[in-house]
């Protein structure tokens, strides 16, 4: 798991006089943290000596096995920097890949699929070792290992990574680029107050996922959330926060005492009922279930 390390641990400012965040504010002291069970990817060395690095030997260039018309190709800085302003406020996927990298050519048609199934998300690939032109554009952006892929919104790269396989480079996607599945996307206190007020009639388990940005573990188990938010439609509602996204969303982390992502608060009628800390899959559903009424033996 991830840590928050400018957190302090001491009992935050006085909340708002709201009565639900009142009532989740009252409850914290209850909740128990669990220890840290999972670590943070290292962040990747930029190389000042610009080169490629492939793990494997020579291939041929990727196979074109699939239609790949909606993944861009750029040729230069100038080209990359207009795919980006063209893309918004979209999630921009960027591959950057080598022809004799065998690792590019066997990623590529992954992201090739992803590409035809995602249609609010723009993929782009980059051959670093197509010309000088492409060169500078990897020197640019601090690219040094391939395949490396990076993720940006609003031209802002917010995530990268590299040497991954397919299911790391799905569940980047969903993380950073779902806006469509049945999890609400919360992205401020008053977001989650309307959330609470929403579901005060129906009592419906709120399992709010807490993380940063930049963290391994609640990408990892992100593609899981969405899973359960499909299947417990009827009696769960799944909602994410980042804390990192503004600073409403961090003083509210603070408020509620997280000092560790992921972090699911499990909230009824407008209290926090408990909490489960780390990004195990069985642990997350059967502490769930346990929250809702069924007896769970581990």
């Amino acid at each position: 798991m991830a840590t928050l390390t400018n957190f302090m641990f001491k009992p935050s400012i006085s909340l708002s006089t709201n009565p639900t965040l009142l009532h989740l504010h009252s409850h914290r002291s209850l909740l128990s943290f669990q220890p840290s069970q999972y670590s943070q990817k290292t962040r990747l060395k930029a190389s000042h000596n610009f080169r490629f690095i492939t793990k494997a030997t020579a291939a041929s260039g990727a196979k074109k096995t699939l239609s790949d018309e909606r993944v861009q190709k750029v040729h230069s800085i100038e080209e990359f920097d207009e795919a980006l302003r063209a893309a918004k406020n979209k999630l921009v996927v960027v591959e950057y890949a080598s022809r004799n990298s065998e690792e590019s050519s066997n990623i590529y048609p992954f992201m090739v699929n992803l590409s035809r199934s995602c249609n609010d998300v723009e993929f782009i690939l980059v051959m670093g070792d197509e010309s000088e032109k492409t060169k500078k554009l990897c020197e640019r952006e601090k690219i040094d290992k391939v395949p490396h892929f990076s993720f940006y919104k609003s031209m802002e790269k917010i995530h990268e990574e590299e040497g991954i396989g397919p299911d790391q480079l799905v569940g980047d996607v969903l993380y950073y680029g779902d806006s469509h599945s049945a999890v609400e996307q919360l992205h401020s206190r008053e977001d989650v107050e309307k959330l609470i007020e929403d579901h005060k009639i129906d009592q419906k388990l709120i399992v709010l996922d807490v993380g940063l940005k930049h963290c391994g573990p609640c990408v990892k188990v992100y593609p899981t959330v969405i899973k359960l938010s499909r299947q417990m439609a009827d009696t769960v509602v799944f909602a994410r926060m980042n804390g990192d996204e503004n600073d409403s969303c961090m003083q509210f982390l603070r408020d509620m005492d997280v000092v560790e992502v992921p972090t699911f608060l499990f909230i009824r009628e407008g209290q926090i009922r408990g909490r489960y800390v780390g990004s195990g899959k069985g642990e997350l559903i059967g502490e769930i279930l346990r929250y809702q009424g069924v007896r769970v033996t581990y």
